[in-house]
Order: structure tokens, then sequence, then C-alpha cells
């Protein structure tokens, strides 16, 4: 079984060229990048008690997540142009 089926929804991120993260990234770009922006933005990320974990290019939600806040963290993450250029839930 999946990580995604054990952990219920996810959102799956598309990066900024910049940000993309790499096959093999250990974790360097994407939501985990060192940089202080995004460092800020998994702070907010993880502190939604239903975010199970979060990974260089997806953020795992609880099954049960309310759908207006799955809803919120999507307009959320898509405001964040400067990192991501698009959100899709899964």
């Amino acid at each position: 079984m999946s990580a995604e089926a054990l952990s219920g929804r996810w959102l799956r991120a598309a990066f900024q060229p910049a940000w993309e993260p790499g096959a093999g990234d250990p974790g360097r770009r994407g939501f985990l990048a060192p940089d202080a922006r995004v460092r800020t933005l998994l702070r907010v990320l993880v502190s939604y008690p239903e975010v199970r974990y979060v990974l260089p290019d997806r953020v795992a939600l609880q099954g049960g997540a309310d759908a207006r806040l799955i809803e919120t963290v999507l307009r959320f993450l898509a405001r964040q142009r400067w990192l991501v250029t698009g959100v899709t839930l899964g």
C-alpha cells in the first residue's frame, strides 16, 4: 500500500524551476528548502493538526481532514507564486 493511501489525502505542488525538487534531491528544494521563506511556510503548514507530514513535493493530510481546511490550504499554497506554479489534491 502506498504512503498516500495510508495517510488519506495529499496536496502535490508543482514548483517554479528554481525550487523544483529533482530526483534524488535530499531535501534542498521544494517544501524542504533551507530558504527562510520556505522554512516559514513549512512552519505554517505543520501548525495545522490535520497535516501528517511534508515531503519536498507534497503535503500529506489526515483522511478525515475537513473540506474547508483543504480548500484553505490549497488557496494559501496557490498564493505562494514565488514558489509554486500549481497545487493539486490527490
